[in-house]
C-alpha cells in the first residue's frame, strides 16, 4: 500500500509540470495577442511551436515506463525551453512585451525548468 501511494505521488508530480506548462501556454497566448501583426507569423508562431514541442515531449516522457527511456524526451523538452527563453528575450528586446510581462513569463518558465531538471535528475539516477 505504501508503494502504491509513492507511485501515485510520482504521477501527481509529473502532472504538476503538465499543469504548470498548460498555465504557461494560456499566458503565452494572451501575450502573443499583443504582438504586432507583422510578428504573429514569425516570432509568435515560433514561440507557440516551442510550447507545443515541450508539451509533446512531456507527454511522451510521461507515457514511457522505464526512466532511462524518458531521458531523450526530457532532454528535448529542456532544449525547447531554452529556445522559448530566447524567443521571450527577443520579444522583450523588440518591446513587444513589457518588463512586467517579461518577468512573469520568465518566472513561469524558470519554475517549469526547475521541475524538469528535477525530473531529469531523478530519471538519470536510476
Amino acid at each position: 500500500m505504501v508503494k502504491i501511494k509513492m507511485e501515485e505521488n510520482k504521477k501527481q508530480g509529473d502532472l504538476q509540470i503538465l499543469k504548470k506548462h498548460i498555465e504557461l501556454i494560456e499566458y503565452t497566448y494572451l501575450l502573443c495577442a499583443k504582438y504586432p501583426k507583422s510578428e504573429r507569423f514569425c516570432l509568435c508562431a515560433d514561440t507557440k511551436n516551442a510550447l507545443n514541442e515541450i508539451l509533446r515531449n512531456l507527454l511522451y516522457a510521461r507515457k514511457e515506463y522505464y526512466p532511462k527511456n524518458k531521458l531523450p524526451y526530457l532532454n528535448n523538452a529542456d532544449v525547447e525551453l531554452i529556445l522559448l527563453k530566447t524567443y521571450i528575450r527577443l520579444a522583450y528586446k523588440f518591446k513587444y512585451i513589457t518588463l512586467q510581462n517579461y518577468e512573469t513569463w520568465s518566472s513561469k518558465i524558470a519554475e517549469i525548468s526547475n521541475m524538469l531538471g528535477g525530473w531529469i535528475k531523478s530519471c538519470s539516477k536510476r
